[in-house]
């Protein structure tokens, strides 16, 4: 009996006729024998068609195949005879599905990043883009199971608002019904709501800046994770994120190792995540770190994507920054009780370029204090009528933070520029496929 498999599960199958259903990644021969190397979604296995083993009309069909022919294999299953842990398929029987109707764009050539983006929806096929999204698949599964394991209520928040959560300028105007409405920057402000209803909350969506950005860093449109606790300080935020993390990556390393193989990542840059506690050090001690490698900061500088990489190489792990000015940061941060000039916030800054992966902290719960935070930053205090409640009624100590995905999934994979870390991206310039 012949069974359905996908390639992934083909160690189990050893000696067994089975069938493929996928796509040609690729194809080379002889007069005498053809190698396809099949894909299905799951993986890739090269099947072999003997001219001596095979049907006549088999052996021809596979000769012709063009690169991404779907079609239909069945054959035995062998082990590689020289490959550990890789398998066979032998060809016996070979159905195409369809051809395609015109030659494929992408080939072992080399092609411009522009080429490869006009055609993102072909190049995820790629065993590199596959690789990408296959670990950005896990590290989404091991972000839900976190918080999911750990008492967190999943608390969806809103895509349109009514006001900014962190200034007017990087957001997305939108007509809402004759009244203008914004592509949410953050569901922060709800989580702190529905922490004061649960406890422990997250949320975890799509979120949108508008700022003319074009650094390898940066997306119109991204994914955020964004947990909030209540009665949790700064301390305990830090605490939060470190084993976070640390959980992440613990989990991407168990599960994905042959995607990390094929991207070339040297994971014992990230294997020492798991080895400690993460350094903490305060933003004067990384302005000091900036002027005595000579970069022209002084206190009350915020950090650029340089500055970032420059204090983050000083540490072999992902580093924690906390203390920033009050003036760097948004309206609701609390203020430290010591010094009033300081915010009790952290940004993860991730080693090896990476920069911020992680901003959060300690929230401001005084309803005055919060009120002079919105006048100061000149926003429209009835805008923020329903935040305020949150302190009206039972207001409590609360912290938490934000992990953008697309950050975290380029850090783990080792790629470059986020465009590569989201199956299609939204940039500056760029709103296809």
């Amino acid at each position: 009996m012949t069974r359905d498999v996908y390639i992934e599960d083909l160690a189990s199958h050893v000696g067994e006729r089975v069938r493929i259903k996928g796509w040609l990644y690729n194809r080379r021969g002889s007069k005498r024998i053809q190698f396809l190397e099949l894909r299905d979604g799951s993986g890739i296995v090269q099947g072999i068609v003997s001219k001596a083993d095979a049907p006549a009309e088999v052996f021809e069909l596979a000769s012709s195949l063009e690169q991404e022919s779907s079609l239909i294999a069945e054959g035995e299953v062998r082990a590689h005879p020289k490959r550990e842990g890789v398998f066979e398929l032998g060809v016996e029987a070979l159905t195409l599905v369809a051809a395609p109707s015109r030659e494929y764009p992408i080939s072992n050539k080399e092609h411009g990043v522009e080429f490869l983006m006009d055609h993102r929806h072909l190049w995820l096929r790629s065993k590199r883009q596959h690789a990408i999204v296959r670990v950005r698949s896990e590290i989404v599964a091991a972000v839900r199971a976190y918080f999911d394991d750990h008492g967190f209520t999943l608390v969806d928040a809103p895509i349109f608002t009514p006001s900014a959560c962190e200034g007017t300028s990087t957001l997305f105007e939108t007509d809402y019904h004759g009244s203008p409405a914004y592509l949410t920057q953050s569901g922060q402000l709800y989580m702190e709501a529905a922490a004061a209803a649960f406890g422990r909350v997250y949320c975890f969506g799509p979120t949108f800046r508008a700022e003319k950005s074009k650094t390898r860093r940066h997306l119109a449109e991204f994914w955020m994770v964004e947990p909030e606790v209540a009665f949790m300080d700064l301390e305990g935020d830090m605490d939060l994120a470190q084993d976070f993390l640390q959980s992440v990556v613990r989990r991407v390393l168990e599960r994905r190792q042959k995607e990390l193989t094929t991207l070339e990542r040297d994971v014992s840059k990230l294997e020492v995540l798991l080895e400690g506690a993460f350094p903490r050090i305060r933003y004067d001690e990384a302005i000091r770190i900036l002027q005595e490698a000579g970069k022209d900061v002084e206190i009350g500088d915020d950090f650029g994507a340089e500055d970032e990489t420059l204090i983050a190489s000083h540490f072999d792990r992902p580093v924690m920054v906390t203390h920033y000015p009050v003036a760097l940061k948004a309206f609701y941060f609390k203020k430290d009780p010591e010094d009033q000039a300081r915010a009790l916030c952290m940004d993860v800054l991730a080693p090896e370029g990476y920069g911020e992966i992680i901003g959060g902290g300690q929230r401001e719960e005084d309803l005055a204090t919060l009120d002079a935070a919105i006048e100061a930053h000149k926003l429209p205090m009835d805008d923020f009528e329903w935040y305020r409640d949150i302190r009206r009624y039972g207001g409590f100590p609360h912290a938490g933070f934000g992990l953008g995905i697309e950050r975290m999934v380029a850090y783990i994979c080792g790629i470059h520029h986020v465009r590569e870390a989201i199956p299609f991206p939204r940039m500056l310039s760029r709103l296809s496929p």
